[in-house]
């Protein structure tokens, strides 16, 4: 009886174990439903959420409005345009405008000094917001705190309409307080916003002045989910505020930082046309002249509009071309971790 009872549990135990084994199966086979129930999932995710989907539709209207119904005038930088024929009535006339681009010795001056100005902004402005987050980070006095805060956002909301006449006023030789200083040392009066030596310099410090305090927003966020037990536990080896800030704020700050990283990529080609447009002057037109302001002289006052089309489109598909690019790299550098494509 015991030698039954033995073998027969042996053999529930197999019985048991080929059902598992079944249904581990039967459950890895089931790829082809993945899509309904995606499905099903997401529905019952908006009928449970389905006030903040309403909230969205504004934003989802801006973007339709403002963004994507704009871009069925793409079409007259493959046209001859002309204002009397209209968009459909202009003759078509391929990529003989992206020909041109090419041709002209204007363009490429224009796309060099596109690349220079944005590459230094992005080389010495993209780490900025993340020091000021840690620097802030590290502040215990709340009201100092919320103070080097607001003050540091406050350029954020001004235009550059008004920033460039303070600039402007800053740096002047004559009547400006770095003039003054400069007078008082008995040093040359240097013409910063004038002199091309120094404009590019003007731009990324600017650049980085008015930008700085806002890009410390999100990282702020993310140093926040940073668990403080962490931070106790490192106290108790004896580890310093700097190894502290290095060996575990920063690292926690990695995704925030790869998924800024590659929308910046993408902004390298796209530069800043209000800045430049209120600050050069012909004097330093020759290293300030970028796309967008090219575009809007070819464009808006020559009247050129295919052209300059065909050159905001050329910046377009450069910029778009880098972000897949960023992203399929850091996609096989962090072996699929952080990418957002």
């Amino acid at each position: 009886m015991k030698a039954e009872s033995i073998d027969i549990s042996k053999t529930n135990k197999t019985n048991m174990t080929n059902m598992t084994n079944m249904t581990n199966m039967t459950v890895k086979q089931k790829p082809s439903n993945s899509f309904f129930n995606r499905f099903s999932k997401g529905l019952k995710n908006y009928r449970t959420n389905k006030y903040l989907f309403i909230l969205l539709i504004p934003t989802l209207v801006y973007f339709a409005i403002f963004h994507y119904a704009p871009m069925y005038g793409i079409q007259i930088a493959f046209k001859d345009y002309r204002f009397s024929r209209g968009i459909w009535g202009s003759e078509w006339i391929g990529f003989e405008h992206f020909k041109l681009i090419f041709q002209g010795n204007n363009f490429l001056r224009v796309f060099k000094n596109t690349l220079i100005i944005s590459g230094l902004k992005f080389l010495f402005g993209f780490p900025a917001p993340i020091l000021l987050a840690i620097l802030l980070n590290e502040i215990r006095i709340n009201w100092f705190k919320r103070t080097v805060q607001t003050i540091s956002y406050l350029p954020h909301f001004l235009s550059w309409v008004i920033l460039s006449g303070i600039v402007k006023q800053f740096l002047s030789p004559s009547i400006g307080p770095v003039g003054y200083i400069m007078n008082a040392l008995n040093m040359e009066p240097i013409y910063f916003t004038v002199d091309p030596s120094w404009f590019r310099f003007v731009l990324v410090i600017t650049s980085i002045w008015k930008e700085v305090g806002w890009g410390t927003i999100i990282y702020l966020a993310g140093m926040a989910n940073v668990n403080p037990e962490i931070y106790e536990a490192a106290t108790v080896d004896g580890a310093n505020r700097f190894q502290k800030a290095i060996k575990i704020t920063l690292p926690s700050l990695v995704p925030i930082i790869t998924f800024v990283f590659i929308l910046s990529m993408g902004n390298i080609i796209h530069d800043d046309f209000d800045q430049i447009f209120n600050l050069m002057n012909p004097g330093v037109m020759q290293v300030s002249d970028v796309i967008s302001t090219y575009t809007y002289r070819m464009g808006m006052v020559l009247m050129q509009y295919s052209y300059g089309a065909a050159v905001g489109l050329f910046k377009n598909i450069i910029a778009i071309v880098l972000i897949f690019l960023t992203n399929y790299i850091l996609k096989k550098v962090s072996d699929n971790e952080y990418r957002i494509i």
